[in-house]
């Protein structure tokens, strides 16, 4: 993805700005971090009191995590910590905020964008639909989750998993005194919004209340900190596998190539068919079991760059379209931080 790395950004430091585009009139922002290429964006959306919104969708996946406040969906009622996912195509209810409310709003494929409608796209995957009270319907999880393990004392919450490409929307905290001595890195992009508490990382310093970070693949973090106790929210790209070592002067390319090594050292056959030039592709196209694979709005930039991977040939790979491009409507959220 094109967003930058930005780390450590603490928003309650910024104001927010007037939100003017269609369905979110009556309410502010801030942009935490946006890509440039598709217009995908996080942001910290506040619904001023009386804030109204008919029936209607997005051409993006939206996933929304409610900080305060209350924002009445039809029947529901989405308060504190309640989150949703709404596939792209997708309309949901009106839309109705009585006091006010904060919520960070995530537009995973494009800009911000809103249709009224009070039917959903015929190619909507309504299947993908999710929507929970976090603090209250879904049980905390061992950090031992994700393998290889941090250390104890650091708690997981899956909200979404994403079957194709494994990328996770989940809460986690760090019990009081938590510490991990060791430096971490991973293949995927990584997010995280301080909902309460203040950690500390060796490379970054303290992330307090309001801290959030976009943290792009193979860039070291670590070690660890937390002494009264953090929770928040976070978001990776794909699959969430941690490397750990020793060396904080590694730079991502050094870890991108450690991270190959390792599947020289486990899976060679695969690696030795990966950097040949005489693949035994089969027929059609790059991945013949899912033929719709570069149109799937969770994975279709990860073809498009590979960093560290230059062997003089494509592997067939097409770059992926933006699904994002060419709709009509719908507005970027502009100015910078």
């Amino acid at each position: 993805m094109a967003r930058p790395h930005i780390e450590p950004y603490v928003e309650l430091n910024d104001p927010f700005r007037k939100f003017d585009i269609n369905g979110f009139k009556g309410s502010h922002y801030k942009v935490l971090s946006l890509d440039t290429d598709t217009g995908a964006c996080t942001l910290k959306v506040r619904f001023d009191g009386g804030f109204k919104r008919k029936p209607g969708l997005s051409y993006s996946d939206v996933e929304i995590f409610v900080l305060n406040g209350e924002i009445k969906v039809g029947k529901q009622s989405w308060r504190e910590g309640h989150y949703a996912c709404i596939p792209a195509g997708m309309a949901i209810e009106a839309l109705s905020v009585a006091r006010g409310a904060e919520a960070l709003v995530m537009f995973n494929d494009s800009e911000p964008h809103f249709e009224e409608s009070g039917e959903s796209h015929h190619l909507a995957l309504e299947e993908g639909y999710a929507s929970l009270n976090t603090y209250e319907d879904a049980p905390w999880a061992p950090g031992n989750l994700v393998t290889p393990s941090v250390a104890s004392g650091c708690l997981i919450k899956v909200l979404r998993y994403e079957p194709l490409t494994e990328a996770l929307s989940f809460l986690y905290c760090m019990t009081p005194r938590f510490m991990q001595d060791n430096i971490s890195y991973h293949d995927s992009a990584e997010e995280s919004y301080h909902i309460w508490g203040t950690s500390w990382m060796m490379q970054f310093g303290e992330l307090p209340t309001g801290g959030y970070f976009w943290r792009p693949a193979y860039i070291n973090h670590g070690s660890f900190r937390c002494k009264y106790g953090t929770i928040a929210f976070g978001r990776t790209d794909s699959k969430l596998h941690n490397y750990f070592h020793y060396n904080p002067w590694s730079n991502p390319k050094e870890n991108l190539l450690r991270a190959a090594a390792q599947v020289y050292r486990q899976r060679p056959l695969l690696h030795d068919w990966s950097v040949s030039d005489g693949h035994n592709h089969p027929h059609g196209p790059p991945d013949f079991q899912h033929p719709h694979y570069h149109d799937d709005a969770h994975v279709r930039d990860l073809h498009g760059n590979h960093p560290g991977h230059d062997h003089g040939h494509d592997h067939g790979h097409e770059k992926p379209k933006s699904k994002g491009a060419g709709k009509k409507g719908g507005g970027k959220a502009r100015g910078k931080r």
